[in-house]
């Protein structure tokens, strides 16, 4: 850390006295306040559009802890879930599914699954149990079909867990192009018991208006049934041919969701360009406003077009970067056995190596930490598992497990 005596300002000292006598969405004390983490220069000069939208005071743990690699022999990790006798089920980029137990046990792949397109940014990506799991055997994830477009499928792990049974692809997120970019890629239950699925924009400026286009499904949340049917109760989202499905708008590349404990609320973590990556608090029907509003830039140094930040009718990020962080699954920490870190959220951070802790109150965020810098790995996937301990996984084939020396 920085500076272990930075004094608070008596503004956000009274500001979280405040929030931590709230009973909503409570913390125990985060920790111990810090300098911002980040003090490299951003790469505009766009202001905030509230305190604490950017940059906030950084955390430092208090609780000892420590960090275990299980395996290091996974193949480009991207997704990974704690099954219920404690294991974890993950999926590699290149089409794998595997097994794999806290002792360091990786099975050999499990198979049924179907082919991928591995190629760019796709590939096996996201994928999270039924709520039934344990008597229905169902499991459900997203992939970058043939044919360049992110697709969600469903199957039921055999009982001897080598095989998916009746894979079978429920939804097509349209229209398909040739770029290999940006397929967003995580899925979870929501409290209704619906799904919700993340897809990007593709990237490329043919499809980056799409996030805005209703009647097409790039750079949206989705949600679905368990059949890939719009789930009852979606927004009703105006505009020509628009989707039944969707559930938001106006995404670049969100490669992250997570359900606060508390109040079951969509959380979404979001690539910016050069700057921008975001953090979103999601609404039923909301606009996150892509390509329209960023606080990012091209890269090339450009504004990307009129280079607003703020437009009636569109959702501000809860919290962003400047410089990137490139933030990717993420999870909101649940457990008891580091109490500081009660309901914060968890992100892996691709670009800047390192777990992202966000201490948040009230919704909006108080605190950041990095943890794990000394690792050097590009944290794809973080999950809490049964045992309240937290796994990541990351693209150099690490499983990470973090709880309480």
């Amino acid at each position: 850390m920085k500076n272990s005596n930075y004094i608070l300002s008596f503004s956000t000292a009274l500001f979280l006295l405040i929030s931590c006598s709230n009973d909503d969405n409570k913390n125990n004390d985060p920790g111990t306040p810090t300098n911002p983490v980040e003090n490299n220069a951003p790469n505009t000069t766009y202001i905030p559009a509230f305190e604490g939208q950017t940059r906030v005071q950084g955390l430092q743990t208090n609780t000892s802890y420590d960090a275990k690699i299980i395996t290091s022999t996974l193949e480009s990790p991207w997704g990974v879930k704690a099954l219920p006798d404690g294991r974890l089920l993950i999926t590699e980029k290149a089409g794998n599914m595997r097994i794999v137990k806290i002792t360091g046990e990786v099975s050999v792949a499990i198979t049924g699954i179907p082919n991928v397109n591995s190629a760019g940014q796709g590939g096996l990506l996201g994928l999270c149990l039924d709520p039934e799991f344990a008597s229905n055997r169902m499991i459900y994830w997203v992939f970058a079909e043939a044919g360049n477009r992110t697709a969600v499928a469903k199957g039921k792990l055999s009982n001897d867990e080598k095989t998916i049974e009746g894979a079978t692809v429920i939804y097509r997120a349209n229209p398909a192009n040739v770029s290999t970019l940006h397929y967003g890629g995580r899925i979870l239950f929501d409290k209704t018991g619906n799904l919700v699925v993340s897809t990007g924009e593709r990237s490329v400026l043919e499809t980056r208006p799409l996030a805005q286009s209703v009647s097409a499904a790039l750079g949206k949340v989705i949600r679905i049934t368990k059949d890939g049917q719009p789930a009852a109760g979606n927004p009703t989202i105006s505009g020509t041919g628009a989707l039944p499905e969707l559930y938001t708008l106006g995404h670049r590349n969100p490669q992250g969701l997570a359900l606060h404990p508390v109040t079951g609320e969509i959380w979404q973590s979001e690539h910016g360009p050069r700057g921008g990556d975001e953090i979103n608090r999601l609404k039923a029907g909301g606009n996150y406003g892509w390509p329209t509003i960023t606080y990012g830039i091209e890269y090339s140094g450009e504004k990307i077009g009129a280079g607003i930040q703020k437009q009636e009718g569109m959702e501000q990020p809860v919290y962003y970067w400047d410089p990137v962080v490139s933030p990717s699954g993420m999870t909101f920490y649940s457990g008891d056995r580091v109490p500081e870190w009660k309901n914060n959220l968890f992100i892996g951070s691709l670009t800047t190596k390192h777990i992202i802790r966000l201490a948040i109150e009230n919704n909006r965020v108080i605190g950041e930490e990095r943890l794990l810098t000394q690792e050097n790995q590009r944290f794809r996937d973080v999950t809490q598992g049964n045992d309240g301990a937290l796994y990541a996984v990351t693209d150099e084939g690490r499983l990470y497990r973090i709880d309480k020396k």
